[in-house]
């Protein structure tokens, strides 16, 4: 018998997914072997399955954490904003097509039968579960039909925590809002509260936690400390915490585009010793660098405008011609051919060819199939003494092919003997359908050393993410009540 317990938020980015990450090693290190679910999440940041579907990016690091293998499961719906009012839908890791806000509320029914089918596969697979959450269970507007959060609890009969950011102020309204916007059954389902993110002298907190358990009679299960430098795989949106490092000696810049996806490709750089990393939001000034970086994206032919309104083709222009490397991943590849062609209408308003930024002899046709799947390669770059292995993904809705009698470099060999990675002519630019590139230590240090840091030191993303976990899963054992928490999950209190 599988035993479930959900954490739910009083807002969007109160720590819902890092709470559960943070419990899934902290439980597996007791012993118990367990999954992460999320039913329905809203985000860019995915990741590929070893059966290559796409699920959440959160969910990716929850299943690491709880040392499990990925599967589309654990994260049944995901849904990938393509614009304000529209969103691609990922159905058990495959896209069904793009739905606007209120055609996806009338698709919600069959979006719910995927999610309680994939529930039941895991549940079949874990004796337990840790569920999360999707922004907050308060949001009025959408209730009806909820699979995201107390209609999922309320229809598997789980308890519920309730977790809440101090750090922007206002807590206790966030918590007893929350509960005041809920039924008497979604109230009595919430078991405890976690504040999450406080600073200060705990003792002067406790008159306001003695208040909160007396006006709900529901106890709190910990104050979480605000953690100072811990940088773990982002669901969606972007830190903008400063990372002091005493001497960053190469920078690199990127756009902070519209419709940014997968922005954790460029993790292992914003947390390298060495270097000095800046996303470029709209409207700032773009500043001179040693290498820059086009993301990818979830629209690439509207953010490719939002680039030309920010002036950036020019300023790339400049770039290149004082010898700057400038590298493209997936939407970044796309951008950098000639010609971006939407036949069908998927991502844009037009069906006819869109001119590129037109620095490599590429073209693309966007296609309704999508490309998932994890891969294999060597990276050959100039300069190397050797190969190097790198492991990622890819994740695109188009086919990219040279040009006739194109001329460039290649530079990935995958596998299965094809070539890809395309490298310009001067050797300045380099584009790829890979993600994950940055991620393995001496492909970093490739790639570094090819874009002019010659003296790079090593930096390895997965030694860091597992001392991050480890460094979170201490904090929970330290601040919250494991016991009550246990027993919650009905898991054995000594393990």
């Amino acid at each position: 018998m599988t035993h479930t317990l959900m954490v739910q938020g009083c807002t969007s980015d109160a720590g819902k997914s890092t709470l559960v990450a943070g419990l899934c090693r902290a439980l597996v290190r007791r012993g118990l072997h367990l999954a992460p679910f999320k039913p329905q999440n809203m985000a860019l940041n995915s990741a590929v399955t070893p059966d290559g579907g796409e699920i959440g990016r959160a969910q990716a690091l929850q299943a690491m954490a709880a040392k499990v293998p990925l599967s589309v499961h654990m994260n049944p719906v995901l849904l990938k904003p393509n614009s304000d009012t529209g969103a691609q839908v990922i159905l058990q890791g495959q896209a069904i097509g793009n739905l606007n806000a209120m055609d996806y509320h009338a698709y919600k029914p069959k979006a719910a039968q995927a999610v309680f089918e994939s529930f039941a596969l895991l549940a079949q697979q874990y004796p337990f579960i840790l569920v999360e959450g999707a922004g907050s269970p308060a949001e009025i507007n959408l209730r009806q039909n909820d699979i995201a959060n107390m209609g999922f609890a309320e229809a598997i009969d789980c308890p519920v925590i309730l977790i809440a950011d101090i750090d922007k102020g206002g807590v206790f309204a966030h918590i007893i809002g929350t509960l005041a916007c809920l039924s008497p059954t979604e109230q009595n389902r919430i078991q405890g509260f976690v504040i999450n993110r406080f600073r200060g002298d705990l003792a002067l907190l406790k008159d306001g936690l003695d208040w909160l358990e007396a006006q709900t009679g529901k106890p709190v299960l910990g104050v979480l400390p605000y953690l100072h430098g811990l940088h773990l795989d982002a669901e969606d949106a972007i830190s903008t915490e400063i990372i002091d490092k005493k001497t960053p000696l190469f920078t690199v810049i990127a756009p902070l585009l519209p419709h940014l996806s997968n922005h954790t490709d460029f993790d292992p750089l914003i947390q390298h010793p060495q270097v000095n990393f800046r996303w470029i939001p709209y409207g700032e000034a773009i500043p001179p660098a040693d290498l820059v970086l086009l993301p990818g994206s979830k629209n690439v032919l509207m953010d490719l405008a939002w680039l030309r309104t920010q002036g950036w083709e020019s300023h790339l222009q400049k770039h290149l011609r004082y010898g700057g490397k400038l590298i493209g991943i997936c939407g970044g590849l796309q951008m950098l051919g000639q010609t971006l062609h939407d036949p069908l209408q998927l991502e844009s308003d037009t069906a006819q060819p869109q001119p590129g930024l037109g620095w490599l002899p590429l073209k693309t046709v966007y296609q309704s199939g999508k490309q998932l799947r994890q891969r294999q390669a060597t990276l050959h770059l100039p300069g190397q003494n050797q190969a190097v292995p790198i492991i990622g993904y890819e994740i695109h809705q188009g086919k990219t092919q040279p040009l006739e009698n194109a001329k460039f470099d290649r530079a990935l060999q995958f596998d299965s003997g094809e070539w890809e990675g395309y490298l310009s002519a001067d050797q300045q630019i380099f584009a790829t359908y890979l993600h994950g590139l940055f991620d393995h230590p001496l492909a970093l240090q490739a790639l570094l050393n090819w874009a002019g840091l010659t003296e790079s030191s090593p930096f390895d993303l997965n030694q860091m993410r597992e001392a991050q976990l480890e460094r979170l899963a201490d904090t929970l054992e330290q601040h919250l009540d494991m016991p009550a928490l246990l027993n919650l999950l009905k898991a054995p209190v000594n393990v």
